[in-house]
């Protein structure tokens, strides 16, 4: 792990212990990448619950409970669904905040979407923040740059929570 995705995923783990936090994920476009950065570094089971790579429209719905309505008004790559998801994982594991992630890693548009347009969410007790970004690259570094940002994300949530 490069040098700076080491002090964000440190970040994390001394935040959530620190306040006895516990945290889900729900994943689509990075593919459980998420999940292997904050469990690369060791004590991630003090307060890392869950994950789950929900990649397909019928796993963000049988899995999450994720309303079909969601996928039919904005896709599944939109704000909505990323809100949506994070709510759905934080409710299904009951755990402090949950982090969700879903995107176009390309090679080409998907549902008229350009390839780099990724959607995250946290979510907590309080309030779901979210954050749309768009990444350049080939699909490796886009899902690279895409998992980091949402590691980013969440830092800022436990830091507006606190």
């Amino acid at each position: 792990m490069a040098a700076p995705d080491i002090e964000i995923v440190k970040k994390i783990h001394k935040a959530f212990k620190e306040k006895g936090l516990k945290l889900s994920v729900a994943e689509s476009c990075t593919g459980g990448l998420i999940s292997h950065l904050i469990t690369n570094l060791p004590g991630a089971s003090q307060f890392f619950d869950s994950s789950v790579v929900c990649y397909s429209i019928e796993s963000k719905i049988k899995l999450l409970g994720l309303a079909r309505s969601v996928i039919k008004r904005s896709g599944a790559i939109s704000e909505e669904t990323a809100r949506a998801i994070a709510v759905a994982i934080r409710k299904k594991r009951k755990t402090d905040f949950s982090l969700s992630i879903t995107g176009n890693l390309g090679p080409e548009a998907i549902e008229g979407k350009q390839v780099g347009l990724v959607y995250m969410a946290v979510d907590w007790d309080r309030e779901t923040i979210s954050r749309e970004m768009i990444f350049d690259g080939d699909r490796e570094k886009i899902k690279h740059k895409a998992a980091i940002s949402s590691l980013e994300l969440l830092r800022e949530a436990i830091d507006v929570w606190t």
